[in-house]
């Protein structure tokens, strides 16, 4: 049999079983988050701590080739969300904590492994948090506070190669009682993001377009889009209108392509 890897961090060893070994945090049942073909998402308490398990049970041969084809790099293992969270922490970016990992095996198509990350807690994500702007419009402090805030974010993603693939409001978060003049952004679910020495325009594009598509309906003005290309850009706005315009507009078309190809879904 293959041979697997797990390592754990303090709490989350210090809470484990005797000998607790690599298949039985692959047997770990819980609060079912997601459950997709190949990977599922739980929530499970330990040593009166929440935390969060994702497992991956390979991807097979046919998902491989077909990112491939699409000229995509595929996401095979827990390994991809490992290293884009460690390098979050390293840029200074809030995000999730790992609690441990483990991986078996060599076949891509067959790799088996699972992340342990700790539970936000008392968070919400954006898309919630929004949901009711348009009825019932926030403070407009807190609004601008938080378009600077998730387009820093951005940037500072961005700026230092990493593009998230998955860019919507309900993948960053907030904890709803810190001071409305300092929001705090986590982000989320980074299992497809990839990282370079520097991102690729068409990457940034499809994060910012997916970004633009989620908040499309939460009643956002001219004014809101304007603060927040000058913040993700950190220049003067006339700069940004002079230069940029070819960059918003694919954003624009970005966004409304995605608005198309799911009539039905609520941003």
């Amino acid at each position: 049999m293959t041979k697997a890897s797990v390592v754990l961090g303090p709490e989350l060893r210090a809470s484990a079983a005797d000998g607790e070994r690599f298949d039985d945090f692959m047997a770990i049942t819980g609060q079912v988050f997601k459950d997709m073909p190949g990977r599922r998402t739980m929530r499970f308490a330990r040593g009166g701590k929440s935390y969060f398990i994702k497992i991956h049970r390979g991807v097979g041969w046919k998902e491989i080739l077909k990112n491939l084809v699409q000229l995509r790099l595929p996401v095979v293992s827990a390994e991809n969300e490992r290293r884009a969270i460690e390098r979050l922490h390293a840029l200074g970016v809030p995000t999730m904590k790992i609690a441990g990992y483990g991986c078996r095996g060599w076949n891509p198509a067959r790799l088996e492994s699972f992340i342990v990350t700790e539970d936000l807690g008392d968070t919400v994500n954006l898309e919630d948090f929004s949901r009711n702007w348009r009825a019932r419009p926030p403070a407009p402090g807190l609004k601008r506070a938080l378009i600077a805030a998730v387009a820093e974010t951005a940037r500072r993603l961005h700026e230092n190669g990493v593009n998230h693939r998955d860019f919507y409001l309900c993948h960053l978060r907030i904890e709803p009682r810190a001071p409305a003049a300092r929001p705090r952004i986590v982000v989320m679910d980074l299992h497809r993001a990839q990282l370079r020495l520097a991102t690729p325009r068409r990457w940034i594009v499809k994060d910012i377009g997916s970004l633009y598509f989620s908040a499309m309906d939460i009643g956002l003005t001219r004014r809101d889009l304007l603060r927040f290309m000058r913040a993700y850009r950190a220049k003067p706005l006339r700069e940004i209108l002079r230069t940029e315009q070819p960059f918003w507009s694919a954003v624009k078309r970005r966004a409304e392509r995605l608005r198309r190809s799911a009539p039905g879904l609520q941003p």
